[in-house]
């Protein structure tokens, strides 16, 4: 981390980095929207503006409402231009490994045991916070294939800003959460006892190769373990209340062909109603890969 803004110790590569992130953040999420010919097919200006969303955000907002919204090759072959190719496929995803995240509706059924599969709102997180840490998630898409008749917009914000208005109250509270037990999500059990092993881990990390910061983090109360000290439990609740008011929060609403690409950034989900017969249905991606914007390849015309 030698030279890191993300070192505590180097508070004057901290100042410089934070004066140039805050200065070219967002102040609305209509900044990020990117208008999209054909996601599967990108031109060079359309990476060239979505890499310039990335840069201040970590994300970015396509818009194709043109094309089919429920074709699930338009947010499969973007993420693959933009080099997210490792989709993780976990028990709850289709077969090509991304979820179809629509209320559940039939009584019993295992999707309705999952929040996301209801019409309840979802408190701040990041995807994959319970997932082992040679798996996580670093890369998300979620496509919208058919917005709610009412609610369901995401709140939205880049987990460098979280980290930078926690160090900004107080860096302690960094370094606590950026301890390796910092966050721990108890074993999930089912019928044949483990479903997933205790996943501890830290809150903020620094990935050791390429020097980026990426986040772990739910606002559940419930099936999680924080380290039972005071510096740890204070920082808990200055981010709490961080997430709970930031003035650098964007509000989504995605419509139908709309869609959110990123680096797994912090993100909540309003509650919502719909009908039968307009059924709030999103596509989403989980990767174990971060954007790329260097590939300058394109996926083959689907057959």
């Amino acid at each position: 981390m030698a030279n890191s803004p993300f070192d505590l110790a180097n508070e004057t590569g901290y100042r410089a980095w934070r004066g140039a992130k805050l200065a070219a953040y967002p102040r609305s999420v209509d900044e990020l929207i990117v208008p999209l010919a054909d996601p599967r097919h990108l031109k060079a200006d359309e990476i060239s503006a979505l890499e310039a969303c990335s840069a201040r955000a970590n994300m970015a907002i396509y818009s194709a409402p043109h094309l089919p919204a429920a074709d699930k090759s338009i947010p499969k072959q973007l993420a693959q231009q933009l080099g997210l190719v490792h989709l993780e496929g976990n028990y709850l995803a289709d077969e090509d490994g991304l979820s179809s995240i629509t209320p559940a509706g039939d009584e019993g059924s295992v999707k309705g045991e999952y929040i996301p599969y209801t019409h309840k709102p979802i408190n701040w997180h990041t995807d994959g916070y319970y997932n082992a840490l040679d798996r996580r998630i670093l890369g998300m898409t979620l496509h919208c294939a058919q917005d709610a008749e009412a609610g369901g917009e995401n709140a939205l914000l880049d987990h460098e800003i979280a980290y930078i208005q926690l160090r900004d109250v107080n860096p302690d509270s960094v370094a606590a959460l950026m301890q390796p037990d910092a966050m721990t999500i108890p074993a999930r059990m089912d019928e044949d006892n483990v479903a997933r092993p205790e996943q501890g881990g830290p809150v903020f990390a620094v990935d050791t190769g390429q020097g980026f910061l990426y986040m772990r983090y739910t606002a559940r109360t419930r099936s999680i373990v924080w380290k039972d000290d005071t510096v740890t439990q204070a920082a808990v609740k200055t981010l709490a209340d961080i997430l709970a008011s930031s003035e650098y929060i964007l509000t989504a609403r995605l419509r139908p062909g709309m869609g959110l690409i990123c680096n797994n950034v912090l993100h909540t989900r309003n509650a919502f109603s719909d009908s039968p017969g307009h059924r709030r249905l999103l596509y989403r991606g989980r990767y174990y890969d971060r954007l790329r914007f260097d590939l300058n390849t394109a996926p083959a015309h689907a057959a």
